[in-house]
């Protein structure tokens, strides 16, 4: 018997809650077995994605009703009344009846009927009293509960980037986000690429930066457009294509791109040198690397050179380069809203990053030329990540020195991007340039 939307989503949240798989590699796994109709796919991609990226108010909201602990629940009683209660509470279009009953079904269906009773009780109460929060007076533990974001976070950014940042960051930081894509300029411009789209039944509309557009599927996967399968362009953020445009890489350049996959900025990179010039594109694993080499091939880009490599360790066999981009492995925290699990994150687990991310800058600074270029980039918030990292390489490396990587948008030698200032992801750009003499 064909599997309903809800039950879907139910065994997609469970793995993650078991296995603390990600949820959107799991989600197109799950969705691709199932026959499903279009309309049920987009529920239970809304109710999945929803329910994880909600999972603190909701937990916060079940607490007010439960006897016990929620870590004392079974996994698959707490999945569901979490499903309900997102239901309840933040899908319009779903009568709190069927979200009721919905779960309680769920409960039989699993073989968890001794919680039927308490999830109907559970729910009913959540529909009856809406939304409850702690009080404003505590800010901190309020903004936690209200945008669904770790306390321990909630305060690193208050005491990082101030309050009303921190606000606007945590407002930003739920709902559905823009898709951004980059023409391929290799293969055609701007207003081509418009109408193409449009003729695809794509709505689109000028990105922030040039060779950009923001674009709108009602219900196809944009991997499903000709336009994407002829390379007529990749999806790729804001921040990332500004990012790729502060390496300042020029035709004839050799640009070594460290920690490469999936490949977008190398792609954005080549275009920018108008495919003249090498552009070696690193990544530790295999897998990976294979798919910086198809998605290179789809796009008609032929002066990227995919292969393994460790950017921690320096390989004296590669020679230098005029340009070198490290854009290191990091907590991701300024991508939660396109990635909801990486927000519940353990705070312990990001203390070792700045060691390793220093590694890697300071290695990739080994392979620049003299007079060339190194930038350093980072998909998250947080200045133990981003800032201390750059001003301990600086302080160990006097022959290189910061310049501004972005001139045309701030002053400043590390940028900072934030989503409701650039309409972007959060981000971090650092450039260096390495001394004549």
């Amino acid at each position: 018997m064909e599997k309903s939307a809800r039950q879907t989503a139910f065994e997609l949240l469970l793995r993650i809650e078991k296995e603390g798989a990600y949820s959107n590699l799991l989600l197109d796994e799950l969705l691709n077995k199932t026959s499903l109709d279009t309309r049920d796919k987009a529920f239970v991609s809304a109710l999945a994605y929803g329910t994880i990226e909600r999972k603190l108010t909701l937990d916060y909201q079940l607490s007010q009703y439960l006897s016990k602990p929620l870590k004392k629940l079974r996994p698959e009683v707490l999945v569901i009344l979490e499903m309900g209660a997102y239901q309840i509470f933040y899908m319009d279009k779903v009568p709190v009846s069927a979200a009721v009953n919905e779960s309680v079904k769920l409960t039989r269906n699993n073989k968890f009927s001794f919680a039927s009773s308490l999830v109907n009780a559970v729910l009913r109460k959540c529909a009856s009293n809406g939304l409850v929060f702690p009080c404003k007076e505590n800010e901190e533990d309020y903004l936690s509960v209200k945008y669904s974001c770790p306390s321990w976070l909630v305060h690193k950014w208050f005491k990082e980037y101030g309050k009303e940042d921190t606000t606007e960051i945590l407002k930003i930081s739920n709902g559905k986000t823009e898709t951004v894509i980059r023409v391929n300029t290799l293969k055609t411009d701007l207003q081509k690429l418009k109408t193409i789209l449009e003729n695809e039944d794509v709505t689109c509309k000028d990105g922030y930066i040039e060779n950009s557009l923001i674009i709108s599927l009602s219900s196809r996967d944009v991997a499903s457009l000709d336009s994407f399968k002829e390379g007529l362009f990749h999806v790729q953020d804001t921040a990332s294509q500004l990012c790729a445009k502060a390496v300042c890489a020029k035709e004839g350049d050799i640009v070594f791109d460290l920690c490469s996959a999936p490949g977008g900025k190398a792609f954005t990179i080549a275009q920018q040198m108008n495919g003249k010039g090498k552009i070696f594109a690193f990544d530790l694993y295999e897998q990976r690397v294979n798919l910086i080499a198809d998605a290179a091939n789809r796009l008609g880009i032929e002066n990227i050179n995919a292969q393994k490599g460790d950017a921690s360790v320096f390989n004296e066999s590669l020679g230098l380069a005029d340009k070198v981009l490290c854009d290191v492995p990091c907590s991701g925290l300024g991508i939660i809203r396109r990635k909801p699990e990486i927000r519940y994150k353990e705070k312990e687990s990001l203390e070792g990053l700045p060691k390793i991310q220093f590694e890697i800058l300071n290695n990739g600074s080994k392979y620049v030329k003299k007079g060339g270029r190194l930038v350093y980039s980072t998909c998250t918030l947080s200045k133990a990540e981003n800032e201390d990292v750059c001003e301990a390489f600086l302080k160990q490396n006097k022959n290189f020195f910061a310049v501004r990587p972005l001139p045309y948008l701030s002053s400043d030698n590390f940028v900072t991007l934030m989503p409701h200032k650039n309409g972007s992801d959060g981000f971090f750009i650092a450039a260096f340039e390495k001394r004549e003499n």
